[in-house]
């Protein structure tokens, strides 16, 4: 059992977060700006710090006497305020808070990053070497959002270069996260439902119809504490689904949002998302336990009785919508 710190612990991945670790037997402190009714349901530790005040996180941090932390508060929504504001907040707090577990010698600190850093969703375009998207994706934010994502990945490398294997860090790109709740009609971040999500791919259609279990993130967390000190230090990992958020394969799909995608998509028949788990499944072993099938209780994907083509335009690339 081990003592882990969540920062955005009564966050919506914080609550399912903290919550799924306290059940694997871990002692969980969460920090954040209030209290959560699911913390005091699960018996958890609740600071209330604005995390945003360096001196105040610095001490709070401290004073969890965590072996580990995770880091997942910040700002979470695109475009959700000024441009400055959101990478200012985000990547200031990633700085501070890490850099005060170092200082409190916390020996395992992992945060939160996010699929948008590869820059999907550009209004000037985007196109990837191909798919499916992994960690050898190149990164190209094209949001103060994205960036500030980008910037907390670069942030635990750098603080790896002074510490070495001192202190042991990692980064998680979770998809788009459904937490418990909305797969029984709970309105999800964009406030659509996850059954409109399905019936309309224009709503999935930003996030590449990405998608993860907030239980299956909490696992993965578990497991990636335990393997810290035996993999290489400030890896980067996608956190996502073994299929997409979609009931047509996104061979069909994509091209309809993503010009230009056609071959680059054509690999990915059936049921398979555009973001890759393999590197989690193959360096952690780690596997998500969740779909979106299995939830909802409908039937497996089967090619043969699929039917109904997509005829959605384009994504219209000014659109702000959640890019997570």
């Amino acid at each position: 059992m081990s003592r882990i710190a969540v920062t955005g612990g009564a966050g919506r991945l914080g609550r399912s977060l903290v919550a799924g670790l306290a059940a694997a037997g871990h002692e969980l402190v969460s920090l954040d700006r209030a209290v959560s009714d699911a913390g005091e349901l699960h018996g958890i530790e609740q600071i209330a710090v604005d995390l945003t005040e360096t001196d105040a996180a610095t001490r709070a941090i401290a004073g969890t006497r965590a072996d580990a932390l995770i880091h997942l508060a910040a700002i979470a929504v695109p475009f959700s305020a000024p441009e400055h504001v959101i990478l200012r907040t985000n990547a200031t707090m990633a700085l501070g808070v890490m850099s005060a577990g170092v200082a409190a010698g916390i020996p395992k600190i992992v945060t939160a990053s996010s699929p948008t850093v590869l820059g999907y969703n550009s209004p000037t375009g985007w196109l990837p070497d191909r798919f499916p998207l992994d960690e050898e994706t190149t990164p190209k934010p094209w949001n103060a959002y994205a960036l500030s994502k980008h910037l907390a990945e670069q942030t635990i490398a750098m603080l790896a270069r002074q510490t070495g294997d001192a202190t042991r860090f990692a980064a998680f790109r979770p998809c788009y996260v459904i937490a418990p709740e909305e797969w029984q009609g709970a309105p999800t971040q964009q406030g659509h439902t996850v059954r409109d999500r399905l019936a309309d791919p224009a709503l999935s259609a930003p996030a590449l119809f990405n998608y993860v279990d907030a239980r299956d993130v909490a696992t993965f967390i578990d497991t990636l504490l335990v393997a810290l000190p035996e993999i290489p230090n400030a890896e980067v990992f996608f956190v996502g689904a073994d299929d997409a958020l979609a009931r047509r394969p996104l061979a069909e799909l994509l091209p309809l949002f993503v010009p230009g995608t056609d071959e680059l998509a054509a690999g990915l028949t059936g049921t398979a998302p555009a973001f890759s788990n393999a590197k989690a499944r193959h360096v952690l072993g780690w596997r998500p336990a969740h779909t979106w099938r299995g939830e909802l209780g409908e039937p497996a994907y089967d090619a043969g009785t699929a039917s109904g083509r997509v005829s959605t335009p384009a994504l219209d690339p000014a659109r702000k919508d959640v890019l997570a």
